[in-house]
């Protein structure tokens, strides 16, 4: 009996048992790019100002020409524009050659042949619109490249890696050629918006849970509140009574991001706030007289509210995003997001960084949230211990603990005060003072609220149950 080889059986073009089948030709894929329209746009540019406005309202940039030469040309034309110097092949050329660049665009002979390519500059936003586009192509292909190399590094968390592809992804069909380019408005066109809405309803605020804050503080879409205190002041209290407000009693969307309490614990503490059971009884479920009763009443009025609780680890800016985005795919983007607590968050940037570089990373993330989604955020914030070296205990903005930027970053800024946390027998005791030690859009000052901690919640004073 003979031993096969590797050919036989294999005759008449079988091939190898180690044959892959052809391999394709290997070619490189040209990004997406129209030559002849970025000369068009350079050739109307080169004839007519208008032509330049127009452009430059299209939101093209020197990023957008796939040839770099055109991208030089884009940037001393809008240069001397700028300046109000007169735009034509030849100043142009002039402005090139004294900057060095002339010979890397072609010479002074490849302006003339700009303008010979286009017969009109009319034309010119419509071309533009044809350079934005390709431009935007080539990103979501860059952003492409960049979330399959990531994949295949799979460095770091899963998690991590999918929000990070997604934040990619985002940024890429969110930005055109002007890389997010703001419209700029006249004076007079904002002064005609601002007259058409003086006699509208004026904008709605978000409802707070305590009448003299509302009253201060009227909180906007973009802004950053921070509430600060030292433990057990009553921080995450403050928090859940807003987002119990917000959503439970007006029915808007909010989403509590959670790392200091699970599900389980912030339910019971909405329970013990919305059935007025003491907390402990909730907990030990040792309950007493109407108790039931009270728990079944407030289950009734808590159900269907939209309140979204993420109780995951500590959270990165980047998976908030993720999250947020995802809701609002599904209609369901929240009015607020409230985060327990700033100090707790990861930082999503370069590790080694010093913690309060990490802090000030995490606040002006949480700020630029606000901004991105047009909603309120809202996150507690630890207060150092300077404040327990004080012989009142008062609180100030510059307790906030780790971070010069918090501050800065903020809309508002309230810090908690408690004289019963220090001094049991403080005549001021069942008393908590919301200081408003920063607020841009109205005054500062101090709103005074009951603190019933056994039921884990805070009211307006004289309001009783």
């Amino acid at each position: 009996m003979s031993v096969p080889t590797q050919h036989d059986g294999m005759e008449d073009g079988g091939g190898s048992l180690f044959d892959e089948g052809p391999q394709p030709v290997p070619f490189e894929r040209v990004p997406p790019n129209d030559l002849e329209a970025e000369q068009s746009v350079l050739g109307g540019m080169l004839l007519s100002k208008d032509a330049i406005g127009e452009v430059n309202e299209a939101g093209v940039t020197n990023e957008a020409y796939y040839r770099p030469a055109h991208g030089t040309i884009h940037d001393a034309i809008m240069d001397m524009y700028g300046k109000g110097q007169p735009v034509d092949p030849i100043t142009v050329a002039a402005y090139l050659t004294k900057s060095g660049d002339i010979e890397r665009i072609g010479g002074a002979s490849y302006l003339h042949t700009l303008v010979q390519a286009v017969p009109t500059a009319a034309n010119a936003a419509y071309y533009a619109e044809i350079v934005v586009e390709r431009f935007k192509l080539r990103r979501l292909i860059e952003a492409g490249t960049r979330i399959v190399q990531m994949g295949y590094a799979a460095e770091g968390e899963v998690a991590d890696v999918v929000n990070a592809a997604q934040a990619e992804m985002q940024a890429a069909a969110q930005l055109g050629a002007g890389g997010g380019l703001e419209r700029v408005s006249d004076v007079d066109d904002m002064l005609e918006e601002y007259l058409v809405s003086m006699d509208a309803p004026p904008p709605e605020r978000l409802p707070l849970p305590y009448a003299d804050l509302q009253a201060m503080l009227p909180m906007e879409p973009g802004d950053l509140v921070v509430i600060a205190a030292r433990p057990a002041i009553g921080k995450s209290v403050v928090l859940l009574d807003i987002a119990r407000h917000v959503a439970i009693k007006h029915r808007m969307q909010v989403l509590m991001s959670s790392m200091e309490m699970s599900r389980p614990q912030l339910m019971e503490r909405i329970i013990a706030a919305e059935a007025r059971v003491p907390l402990n009884r909730v907990k030990d479920r040792h309950y007493e007289n109407d108790d039931r009763q009270r728990i079944h009443d407030a289950a009734l009025t808590i159900g269907g509210a939209p309140l979204v609780v993420d109780d995951g680890p500590a959270a990165t800016t980047v998976q908030l995003r993720s999250r947020l985005r995802w809701l609002q795919a599904q209609g369901r983007l929240p009015r607020v997001l409230v985060v327990d607590y700033l100090q707790i968050m990861k930082a999503s940037g370069k590790r080694g960084q010093n913690r309060t570089g990490e802090v000030d990373e995490i606040s002006r993330g949480l700020k630029e949230l606000a901004g991105e989604f047009g909603i309120i955020v809202i996150t507690a914030a630890q207060l150092n211990r300077e404040v327990e070296k004080r012989e009142d205990k008062k609180p100030m903005m510059a307790d906030l603990r780790e971070s010069g930027s918090i501050e800065a970053d903020a809309n508002a800024v309230i810090l908690l005060h408690r004289p019963d946390a220090y001094d049991k027998e403080h005549e001021r005791a069942g008393e908590m003072d919301l200081i408003i030690g920063k607020n841009r859009q109205g005054p500062t000052g101090t709103v005074t609220v009951a603190f019933q901690g056994h039921y884990a919640r805070a009211r307006d004073l004289g309001t009783g149950f």
